[in-house]
């Protein structure tokens, strides 16, 4: 067994940046930093979640793993797949944990978001787009746990339901990418239940929804501090455009990438309108 194992199985880097996220979250629904202690507790319940969620994946993905990512820790013999599974629950656990320190609001959150990361790796992700909806579904959790955290909603909730959508779109035009080799182990994802270009259409359609729930905060009355979104809109848009004209794996890498990058755009776009506002 490896001791690095247990860092490099969580995939840290993602887990940090899903932490920053939830952070950042508490930030914009109040229009400052939150008080310390909370905003460290938001941090490591998001962090940890992400952590047992990637660890508790590797260890039902073991058999797909070995074909398709054999230097993974778990297919290259570095821990067991049982001490992968009592270390997911055991950061499951500490996560719950600190949760119940933050309000019962985002204890229950958290338990229903970590429910969904166990179901997902069980369950969920070989479903026709039940799986992409899941993953979307926490995605837009993540901005509104560190609302909820501090007890107000605010713009929060409008990043969460932009979160929500474009990592739908995302989600599905990925798999028009990862085609071929879902083939190959007999998964049923929706390009390959209903085809790359039907599915083009469906991702490019909440590509929209999103660029249209981006102007809600208008109303809000966020002013011209909305036009920190205007550059993140266009890229969604053009995301859009290049999965309808092609549905190749080039292409639909290079869409879905631009999208992974207007997420953490929009974040910042938000957290401008926010601190202006």
């Amino acid at each position: 067994m490896e001791a690095r194992a247990f860092i490099e199985i969580t995939r840290p880097h993602n887990c940090v940046l899903a932490g920053i996220v939830g952070l950042l979250g508490s930030i914009v629904a109040v229009g400052h930093f939150p008080e310390l202690r909370k905003a460290v507790l938001v941090f490591l319940v998001v962090t940890l979640g992400c952590s047992a969620g990637n660890t508790i994946n590797d260890y039902f993905d073991y058999e797909i793993d070995r074909i398709n990512r054999p230097e993974r820790p778990l297919p290259r013999g570095a821990m067991s797949r049982r001490t992968a599974f009592w270390y997911a629950m055991a950061l499951f656990a500490i996560g719950l944990i600190l949760a119940s320190l933050i309000n019962v609001y985002a204890f229950l959150l958290a338990l229903v978001a970590y429910a969904t990361m166990f179901l997902y790796a069980w369950k969920l992700k070989p479903l026709p787009f039940i799986g992409n909806l899941a993953v979307a579904g926490l995605t837009g959790a993540t901005p509104l746990y560190g609302a909820i955290a501090v007890g107000k909603i605010g713009l929060a909730g409008y990043l969460a339901l932009c979160a929500f959508l474009v990592n739908v779109a995302r989600e599905v035009i990925k798999d028009i990418e990862d085609v071929e080799g879902d083939l190959a182990k007999g998964a049923k994802t929706l390009p390959i239940v209903i085809g790359e270009k039907k599915s083009a259409y469906i991702g490019a359609l909440f590509a929209f929804l999103t660029v249209i729930a981006s102007f809600l905060p208008i109303k809000a009355g966020v002013g011209l501090s909305y036009l920190a979104m205007v550059p993140v809109d266009a890229i969604i848009l053009y995301s859009a455009f290049l999965i309808l004209r092609s549905q190749d794996r080039e292409t639909a890498h290079r869409s879905q990438k631009l999208l992974k990058i207007s997420i953490f755009l929009a974040v910042m776009a938000f957290l401008i309108a926010s601190l202006v506002r």
